[in-house]
């Protein structure tokens, strides 16, 4: 077991899951006739092992842990259809499974210099950015979830940052939603670490969150994460660039980066203080 799964035995859903893993791979492994190997070791929220298939082609089974987020994946790379990003091979709804193309070596983009790293993005987020509607979650929709849920969540944590942090974000999720602009598929945790070096393209994007949306919110990962540098000066730079060379609205870009920021500093058991740090740094 992958160390970044261990959280799920802390609840009763997470120990099922985990209960059933080795069952669910052997019947994945049966169905598509694969020879698998050891479990990548990067994981929070899924299993993925590599696989070769009978024709002898590399691929990678992914075994999901049924989540908010990650809901829809697989419809996500169907859209894509290899265009940017890994290709779908096989889907198991029943079973949370995927069957994925393997990047091959799959070295992550954030291992190149920031620079270099946001020029690749720059050619690649416009192609991941198409028109898009059901069956994914709008993120006016999500928004709305993570503004319902910031104030009690903020309470529960001890009022752990000031106030004025809270209602910066809660005022980006009540103003940003009802103004957006065309609505597409994007990915709210593509950061550097979700991108890989591959054959059939140079970078394919893994990992979906999917939600629908504009633009401007396909770049928060990118900007809040600390892959492609730490601190405010670089995530500003992030900020500027991307929404500079893409032609993004940067205030409205800002705003989802502090909403999103805040809205995922919270978890079952406490919150990060690192990622409250990042939204301070785009309050406005």
């Amino acid at each position: 077991m992958p160390p970044g799964l261990t959280w799920l035995q802390e609840f009763q859903e997470g120990r099922a899951w985990v209960d059933r893993l080795p069952r669910l791979v052997e019947a994945c492994e049966q169905a598509w006739a694969l020879r698998l190997g050891e479990p990548f070791p990067y994981a929070f929220a899924s299993l993925a092992l590599p696989a070769t298939r009978v024709d002898g082609t590399a691929a990678v089974l992914k075994i999901q842990f049924p989540d908010r987020e990650s809901e829809h994946e697989a419809a996500a790379l169907s859209l894509w259809d290899g265009e940017g990003a890994v290709r779908l091979l096989a889907h198991d709804s029943t079973r949370h499974a995927l069957l994925l193309e393997r990047c091959e070596p799959g070295t992550p983009l954030s291992e190149l210099p920031p620079d270099a790293a946001l020029d690749i993005m720059v050619d690649l987020l416009p192609r991941l950015w198409k028109p898009a509607a059901e069956p994914f979650r709008p993120l006016a929709e999500e928004a709305t979830w993570w503004a319902e849920r910031l104030p009690d969540r903020w309470e529960q944590a001890g009022r752990p940052f000031e106030r004025r942090l809270l209602e910066g974000a809660l005022e980006a999720l009540d103003a940003l939603p009802p103004s957006q602009g065309e609505q597409v598929l994007l990915s709210q945790d593509l950061h550097a670490g979700n991108v890989l070096r591959a054959r059939r393209e140079p970078w394919l994007v893994i990992d979906p969150k999917p939600l629908v949306g504009e633009r401007e919110f396909g770049i928060v990962a990118l900007v809040r994460g600390k892959e492609l540098g730490v601190g405010p000066d670089r995530a500003r730079e992030r900020l500027s660039r991307l929404t500079g060379e893409l032609s993004l609205d940067a205030d409205r870009a800002r705003g989802w980066v502090l909403a999103q920021t805040l809205a995922w500093a919270f978890a079952d058991d406490g919150f990060d203080p690192g990622q409250v740090e990042v939204a301070r740094w785009f309050l406005a």
